[in-house]
């Protein structure tokens, strides 16, 4: 019986994954983007710039040539991409991402039988600590952490075209660095915003926005959502912030936010990744085992945020795509 040859194929892209993004991360490690983009552009170049064998770039960089990473050759001298552009050291790349992931992510999916077995962060089994306190005392990973999640908010931009904003304020919960806000507020010229997380992220929210849109039309405090949000506002923003939560702490927030609505026009607005278990995609699916790796949380399905806004007395209004597989899910409060 002869094997199936396109299924072999397939199951040899899956299991050299892993191999693909090491590569990728060994470039981003060594700064060759940066080096191609400033002109260090062959073998030889690469190899006195970076202090690595220049055979041992030459195979790396063939591969990655393969792979539509860079182009060019060793001997004529390589170009970036768009691929590759996007890992080059720059405010909105995507290169804090790659390091990231290509170090203690990578060790942390090195764990995934264990993980998915008995449900337990894999971070956590191979770091000894959950990832939140590790970030808070080991400032270099830190801070990648939080460049690399700014390099994630793709759909940020696209918000606006989505969800009404003209003229209204809105309550970015969970702000974090405040990146969602800076693009709403750039994007909207008449919305204003308050901005809210615990009280030692709104000083780096304040830093952030004072330098892209300026404070002006930003009200900043600092608080729990699991206790109580800031009120009057026209949208409440839960971005990106509930996947760690449980069923009865989401209830809770979401309860928050409509204690705080002094109108019945006002919105709940929730920015996540849905997974569906009857027609899966990929990158929320991923995405979902993704938090089981690095913090034990996961995704949610429409019908579970559904069910928990019921509970908290609202009902979905509107659902509708953005970028990057991420799903806004808009709810209206139910009448009194």
């Amino acid at each position: 019986m002869k094997v199936d040859l396109k299924a072999a194929q397939e199951v040899v892209e899956l299991v050299t994954g892993g191999w693909r993004s090491q590569c990728v991360y060994t470039a981003v490690k060594l700064g060759v983007p940066d080096l191609v983009a400033a002109g260090r552009t062959t073998d030889e170049e690469l190899a006195a710039a970076t202090g690595a064998a220049a055979e041992g770039v030459h195979r790396l960089m063939r591969l990655l040539v393969a792979m539509g990473v860079f182009e060019g050759n060793g001997t004529d001298g390589y170009r970036n991409t768009a691929t590759s552009t996007l890992l080059t050291d720059t405010p909105d790349s995507l290169r804090n991402m790659c390091l990231l992931y290509g170090e203690e992510f990578y060790v942390t999916w090195g764990h995934a039988k264990e993980s998915i077995s008995t449900l337990t962060a894999g971070f956590e089994i191979a770091f000894g600590e959950p990832l939140y306190r590790r970030l808070s005392h080991q400032t270099d990973l830190s801070e990648r952490f939080q460049l690399a999640m700014k390099a994630g908010n793709l759909f940020f931009d696209y918000v606006p075209e989505v969800i009404d904003l003209s003229g209204k304020t809105f309550v970015d919960v969970g702000a974090g660095p405040g990146q969602l806000t800076a693009a709403i507020l750039a994007a909207v010229p008449d919305a204003r915003a308050k901005v809210m997380d615990r009280d030692h992220v709104i000083p780096v929210a304040a830093q952030n926005l004072a330098a892209t849109v300026g404070l002006d039309r930003v009200e900043l405090s600092g608080g729990d959502m699991i206790e109580a949000v800031p009120a009057g506002g026209d949208v409440y923003f839960l971005c990106r912030v509930l996947a760690g939560w449980s069923d009865e702490d989401v209830v809770r927030v979401f309860r928050n936010c409509r204690a705080a609505m002094a109108d019945p026009s006002a919105r709940l607005a929730i920015l996540e990744r849905v997974v569906s278990d009857e027609e899966p995609t990929v990158l929320p699916s991923l995405w979902d085992l993704h938090l089981l790796m690095t913090t034990g949380g996961g995704h949610r399905t429409l019908e579970k945020y559904t069910a928990l806004l019921e509970r908290a007395g609202f009902t979905v209004d509107n659902v509708a795509a953005l970028p990057s597989e991420t799903t806004a899910i808009v709810a209206a409060p139910q009448a009194d």
